[in-house]
């Protein structure tokens, strides 16, 4: 007796891009993570600290801060062209399948880049590292918000139990004003409220970025796309702080602070901007490769958990004062990140069960019909 098969219709769709994890192997998938965690954790820490410092030793321009977090995009000139030309260690060719809309998006992006540093650098200019970082840490609620409308990310308790305790944080911080003790000399409450708004903006305009490139890099292939749209990125918010420092006089102005503005003289300020531009790439792009190894909500929540970091090191190396608000905003912030990370684990357990389950149903049923095959080969 003959088994006729009949096989599904061939779809002429084309293909979606694979997952990070299913393209390239799981322990690659983990190493790749490993790197750019590393990378943001790294770059988010030193680019904060070396952003205050050149502030604290008399620096002025806002637009030389705003400059400096995108001017390196030289840099990623390496890991695009070296792996194919060098090392030979891969066969596709630098921006290859880079599309026109793909270049368009990433120009357009790279300018909402350019505004975010630029109200950063205005925040970061009035308040203390500590407070900054701990404002920034709101960008997680408005990721939430912002990825439920651009990719559709499910709300859970913990999601929102993470969005109340942030906002709370926030709320608390600017409740305290500009009465610290660590306020910088000649910081008025009107300049404070502005640090405040502008970092809030910040935070607000961050949070788009990611599931907007989340939801970009749903149609990208590799990570060697990711740096490639990251230098197209930087290169367009590069452009935006060229025409601002141009208009408003900062190459000017950078000249007069190495040479008579800086209290550390033009060594210590050539150096603080030269490692400043290179910590903010490895911040940015180690942002980038958390969205496209796992989601923009993931990525933010990664962001979060390091504000820590950056509150501490405010503390140790500046002597931000660290007690009343800061003390119960960072247990807030802490609480919400803890509470979100453990809601995660648990529906990712019961994701995994519910997955299991139905693996076995799966293969139960694939014997059964295979049993009945034989059954009817041999009648």
């Amino acid at each position: 007796m003959e088994v006729s098969v009949s096989l599904p219709p061939q779809s002429t769709t084309p293909p979606a891009p694979p997952a990070p994890a299913a393209a390239m192997g799981d322990k690659r998938y983990m190493i790749l993570i490993g790197l750019n965690y590393m990378g943001l954790l790294l770059g988010s820490v030193s680019s904060s600290l070396l952003s205050k410092f050149y502030f604290n030793h008399k620096g002025s321009s806002r637009w030389v801060s705003t400059w400096v977090q995108s001017t390196g995009f030289p840099l990623l000139l390496f890991p695009i062209y070296l792996p194919y030309y060098l090392f030979k260690c891969t066969q596709r060719k630098p921006f290859s399948r880079f599309t026109p809309k793909i270049f368009l998006l990433s120009v357009m992006v790279g300018f909402l880049l350019g505004i975010n540093n630029l109200l950063f650098s205005w925040g970061n200019s009035y308040l203390p590292v500590s407070t900054s970082s701990l404002l920034l840490s709101s960008q997680l609620a408005f990721n939430l918000i912002l990825s439920v409308i651009i990719v559709k990310q499910k709300i859970t308790f913990s999601n929102l139990n993470c969005v109340v305790l942030l906002t709370l944080s926030s709320v608390l911080l600017g409740l305290q004003g500009g009465g610290s003790s660590t306020t910088p000399q000649g910081l008025t409450r009107t300049k404070y409220l502005i640090g405040f708004f502008c970092t809030l903006g910040a935070g607000l305009l961050f949070a788009l970025y990611l599931p907007l490139m989340e939801m970009i890099y749903r149609k990208v292939y590799c990570y060697a796309m990711v740096v490639e749209m990251q230098l197209v990125m930087e290169v367009a918010a590069t452009a935006l702080a060229f025409s601002g420092m141009a208009w408003d006089g900062g190459f000017s102005e950078m000249r007069n602070e190495s040479s008579r503005v800086f209290d550390l003289g033009p060594r210590a300020y050539w150096l603080t901007v030269g490692f400043n531009v290179f910590t903010w790439q490895l911040c940015f792009l180690g942002t980038a490769g958390m969205i496209f190894c796992t989601t923009s909500l993931t990525s933010g929540i990664c962001m979060t958990a390091l504000m820590a970091m950056n509150v501490l090191g405010g503390v140790l190396v500046y002597g931000d004062e660290f007690g009343g608000a800061k003390v119960v905003s960072t247990l807030l912030c802490g609480w919400g990140f803890c509470s979100y990370v453990y809601g995660v684990y648990v529906n990712q357990k019961k994701r995994n069960e519910e997955e299991r389950a139905k693996d076995k149903v799966v293969n139960e049923s694939q014997q059964l019909q295979l049993q009945l095959q034989l059954m009817e080969m041999s009648a």
